[in-house]
């Protein structure tokens, strides 16, 4: 099919915007606004549920406007599986240690998944059928991510108090404060940097788009999360070794072997300070917890666990040699004691089929993509990660699945192509 956008473009414009305001506030829900609880719950799940139903809604114009759903499934391994783990998680509230926590976490991953499915779906039918349009899911997140970046940043310094987190005794102030975890906010500052690197190679003007990339990066240092700084090296370095232009290499290279020793030194080895790095060694007391639940939590329900994001009978679990946690930060070890031995390899093999897919897609799609999964797979390690409680790395997450899960099945019905051509006699069909 072959179409002109020009006299698309006033809705081409709009529809870019629609998308991008349901972005970012589908993304800025998973943020504690208010300390009042029936406040933050409302935006949590009322307010998600808003931005659900106006995804659908923009969806549906694109349609009405001058297209079909013409999309075909492939990959179908990845979004299968994630919806079996979905569906072992419904499930698993019968035998949940507290089924009403169970099913407001499902349910706000559910969420998240049916939005992330139209959202996707939106700019996969813009792709057949406006051809040429600049709307791109780099950029609509990446600029999403750089409007709440800074957010952080003005308030930091307007009021300090409500934007940082004091951490080891009130020794550190970390950036994020009670509304977001620290880490969790630098893996969206690293989610944020890799989308908006495309915008380097897409634009001829990158002063704004390096400002942009400074001002996340600024934000990323102040949170002080090491993981997510390794995230974003990885991602700088991976995208230097894509790129065919030697000076931006080198450009590159020179800038971040600038910065890269002085924010080791201050954010992973903690200033040098000997008591702090004993800290780090253990992963902040991460290790000898894990070891308690695997060797203590674990064998009391090995094969289905304690329910969906459960992992204990009580609250908490506590080992007589670690502190009392509600979650693993591990996301991978989070689905083994929530759903047992079944979900855990029920989620690694969707990992794998969704990775190896990510691997098979067009340049573009793909460097995207494993630029979004680099600090969303790191911060899965270490904090609540793609199959932890509810936060938008999980929805992260869920747009990958569904950006390799689509493909245009050329084979129109005779009804379809009736359709198409009394909303679009512009097309060549």
């Amino acid at each position: 099919m072959e179409t002109l956008t020009i006299s698309h473009q006033k809705f081409l414009k709009t529809i870019n915007n629609q998308l991008f305001i349901v972005l970012l506030l589908m993304v800025a829900c998973f943020f504690t606004w208010s300390e009042n609880v029936a406040i933050t719950r409302a935006i949590k799940v009322v307010g998600r549920m808003g931005v659900m139903f106006s995804s659908i809604l923009i969806y549906q114009k694109i349609i009405r406007y001058g297209s079909i759903n013409s999309l075909a499934y492939k990959n179908i391994f990845s979004p299968i599986l994630y919806m079996t783990y979905l569906t072992l998680g419904f499930i698993s509230f019968s035998w949940s240690t507290n089924p009403g926590f169970s099913a407001l976490q499902w349910f706000m991953t559910f969420q998240s998944f049916v939005f992330a499915y139209f959202f996707v779906k939106s700019l996969k039918i813009l792709d057949i059928y406006f051809e040429g349009h600049n709307i791109r899911l780099y950029h609509l997140l990446g600029n999403s991510v750089f409007i709440l970046q800074l957010i952080f940043v003005i308030g930091m310094w307007v009021s300090p108090d409500v934007f940082f987190r004091l951490t080891d005794g009130g020794e550190e102030a970390r950036l994020g404060g009670t509304l977001m975890n620290p880490n969790e906010l630098g893996m969206l500052a690293g989610v944020g940097c890799a989308c908006l690197i495309f915008d380097l190679y897409r634009f001829k003007n990158k002063i704004w788009t390096i400002i942009k990339i400074l001002i996340i990066m600024y934000a990323l240092y102040m949170t002080g999360s090491r993981s997510s700084l390794i995230g974003v090296l990885l991602i700088i370095f991976f995208h230097v070794n894509q790129t065919k232009k030697k000076t931006l290499k080198f450009g590159i290279i020179a800038v971040v072997a600038a910065v890269a020793p002085f924010a080791v030194y201050s954010i992973i080895l903690k200033g040098g300070d000997q008591s702090r790095l004993e800290e780090v060694m253990s992963l902040t007391g991460r290790l000898p917890f894990w070891k308690a639940l695997i060797t203590e939590g674990l064998p009391r329900e090995p094969l289905l666990g304690f329910g969906f994001m459960r992992i204990d009978y009580k609250e908490f679990f506590q080992s007589a040699h670690t502190y009392p946690g509600k979650m693993t930060h591990n996301t991978f070890m989070q689905v083994l004691m929530n759903l047992g031995f079944i979900g855990f390899t029920i989620v690694l093999f969707q990992v794998f089929f969704t990775v190896k897919s990510v691997l098979s897609e067009q340049k573009e799609i793909k460097l995207m993509l494993i630029g979004i999964l680099i600090p969303v797979v790191i911060n899965s390690f270490t904090e609540f990660g793609i199959f932890g409680e509810s936060n938008y790395g999980i929805m992260f997450y869920q747009i990958i699945i569904f950006s390799i899960a689509f493909r245009n099945n050329n084979h129109l019905t005779r009804p379809q192509k009736i359709i198409l051509r009394k909303k679009r006699p512009d097309l060549t069909i």
